[in-house]
């Protein structure tokens, strides 16, 4: 039973998951009182033909378009696997799309048919109806929808039943779709929400998400449990699902609002992530450590202390220690000498404070975690050095919607922090110097071949997009010669590992001309209890200014209560406060130059939101913030 699946497209991928992994649970969905019930692959095969077998008789037909609005639910997989089964692809979305967004996505992709989550998301489409002249048939997904299955109206679960009928009659056409998808056929369009501009449909066949299936760099297996929180409709998730059902993981569906319980009751081994869920815990757990009796919270500092000696030691000596400048061996030599020694000093202590402190912390992800795949953004470091310390395995990954997610991720053997780990089997990347175009890594000419030269990121391997939807200007800029130009800065290790140092297009430059990449003073300035979240600016100013949304959890933690942001950022003693930890924090001796230091603060009265100044993933909408606070920005450098 054991091994991965090895299919042609996804649609057949699915129908043999159905065969190979049989009874074994398939997809657990949370009821009302905090209970699971699970479908198993078999199931959810047979009740995905069943409503492939229906859309066929609504006339979908193979290579249609198909959306799917909708957030998390098993309904949302259920549809999917029934579009891949019908030869179509899908076009999805989350349920927080706006009317606006519905009327030109499913307009431009040219949708004839729509699942829609509920009530509430089928109104949003009705209200632009007119302006889709091509949409024939709407789907509410939602089983307690107050809508009859009528006309151009259907309940999913209406459907199902019909489709069954039919395949209990006999018909077989989704088999004979499957049969007739090929690798380069499409299979979805995933309209990106971006930092910038109007959304693009990204363009990924069967081959491109194959690829990354086939080429995963670890073993899962189907005694692995996955806990599933990320957007289902962002590519990041949508890979690491087809991963789960291509290994027979068993896959929990979960919420922000009820993690903590679902942890502790599906005993997770892995899960994918974004850097906010950790960064909320990081609070959490430093929080709860502030609060405790004074031995508590020397023994939890204790056992970080020996945790983070040992780890650090076993980094260095296994090769997993980031390496940036290319070691010479005297140096290698003595380096190692010294680790080896504090890994003699540390290894009895941290071997007991594990035992006593640690292993209790690592219950708050349920006690099996094997590790987390955390990506769709930068994870702070003092954050990702945090978790592994204390034996949370974090495998940071990197990908855009464009290479079909994944580019480079750490392995449990190649978790070197710092970086986002080799690039992913099968695929070449290039350093190229943003202005000249000139090719900094590999060069042939270089002993080092560039390795630690910074420049922008290009990308090339099958798993790439075939171009952005109707607009082959836009793909011309970004994929050319089958490299994709990310527009992220970075660099190739002399541990031939890539670290990510910013985006070519977040760049501030200084009224002196000076660079600034932004990324790392923001990541830096997080490791403060009193920031939650902030924002760096200063395009074309003398010096840089910052935004800041202060920590409600942080300020109480230092005896300062309020309600809220906006109650904090009016209090003077909590700009002072800011203004210390930004100082300490951005200075010469943490290692930034004097134009990186922040001259200007502003506090926001309120937190960044998805949706707003935030894409799904949680990454800034930098034009977004600096457009809503263009007078708060002009206000902080004119004073």
């Amino acid at each position: 039973m054991a091994g991965r699946i090895d299919s042609p497209n996804l649609a057949s991928l699915i129908w043999e998951a159905g065969e190979r992994w049989g009874d074994l649970p398939a997809f657990s969905s949370r009821r009302p009182d905090g209970t699971f019930y699970s479908l198993s692959y078999r199931a959810w095969r047979d009740r995905s033909l069943a409503l492939a077998t229906a859309l066929i008789e609504l006339g979908v037909g193979a290579r249609d378009h198909v959306a799917i609005l909708s957030d998390n639910r098993f309904e949302w997989i259920l549809a999917d696997a029934a579009v891949q089964f019908c030869g179509a692809a899908d076009v999805p979305r989350a349920s927080d799309v706006t009317a606006e967004e519905i009327a030109y996505i499913l307009g431009h992709a040219d949708v004839g048919v729509a699942f829609v989550e509920n009530e509430a998301v089928l109104a949003k489409v009705e209200s632009v109806r007119d302006r889709l002249p091509g949409l024939r048939h709407l789907i509410v997904m939602a089983g307690d929808a107050d809508i009859a299955s009528t006309g151009n109206f259907h309940r999913l679960r209406d459907l199902e039943i019909a489709g069954e009928g039919l395949r209990v009659g006999g018909d077989r056409r989704a088999e004979d779709r499957i049969a007739g998808v090929n690798p380069e056929d499409l299979y979805t369009i995933i309209y990106t929400s971006g930092t910038t501009g109007v959304p693009k449909g990204v363009r990924l066949s069967h081959g491109s998400i194959i690829s990354q299936v086939r080429n995963l760099p670890f073993a899962l297996g189907p005694e692995d449990r996955a806990l599933s929180i990320l957007p289902v409709w962002h590519i990041y998730e949508r890979v690491f699902e087809m991963l789960s059902v291509s290994s027979g993981l068993h896959t929990y569906y979960t919420t922000l609002r009820h993690l903590g319980e679902d942890l502790k009751a599906a005993r997770p081994t892995i899960m994918t992530s974004a850097p906010r869920l950790w960064e909320g815990l990081h609070r959490r757990i430093l929080s709860t450590v502030e609060k405790a009796p004074l031995i508590r919270r020397a023994l939890f500092h204790a056992a970080r202390i020996s945790s983070h000696a040992v780890r650090r030691a076993e980094d260095f000596l296994s090769g997993r220690k980031v390496d940036l400048t290319g070691r010479s061996f005297p140096v290698s030599l003595a380096l190692g000498a010294f680790h080896a020694a504090a890994w003699l000093l540390f290894i009895l202590p941290f071997l007991l404070l594990d035992a006593l402190v640690l292993r209790k912390l690592r219950a708050v992800v349920g006690g099996c975690f094997r590790g987390t795949i955390s990506g769709g953004g930068a994870l702070p470091p003092h954050v990702d050095e945090f978790f592994n310390d204390i034996g949370i395995p974090v495998l940071e990954g990197y990908g855009l919607t464009e290479s079909g997610t994944v580019l480079a991720v750490r392995t449990w053997d190649r978790l070197v922090i710092g970086t986002v780990g080799p690039a992913f089997p099968g695929t070449e990347i290039r350093i190229v110097d943003p202005v000249t175009g000139a090719i900094l890594y590999p060069d042939p000419t270089r002993r080092d071949l560039g390795r630690g030269r910074r420049g922008e990121i290009h990308a090339k391997g099958p798993q790439m997009m075939s171009g952005y939807h109707k607009d082959p200007e836009k793909t011309a800029l970004v994929l050319r010669d089958g490299w994709l130009s990310t527009g992220d800065l970075g660099l190739v290790t002399f541990n031939d590992c890539i670290k990510i140092v910013g985006r070519c297009k977040e760049t501030i430059v200084l009224l002196g001309g000076e660079n600034v990449e932004p990324l790392p003073i923001e990541s830096k300035l997080l490791e403060s209890p009193l920031i939650d979240q902030c924002m760096v600016v200063g395009q074309d100013q003398k010096q840089l200014g910052i935004l800041v949304v202060p920590s409600i959890g942080g300020f109480a933690a230092a005896w300062i209560e309020a309600p809220d942001p906006a109650a904090l950022a009016s209090r003077p003693e909590v700009r002072e406060k800011i203004q210390k930890e930004i100082r300490r924090l951005v200075s010469g001796e943490t290692g930034f130059k004097p134009f990186e230091r922040i001259a200007a603060l502003e506090l926001l009265e309120k937190p960044f939101e998805v949706g707003d100044e935030l894409t799904m993933t949680f990454k800034l909408k930098r034009h977004v913030i600096a457009e809503k606070y263009a007078g708060k920005i002009a206000e902080m450098f004119e004073g």
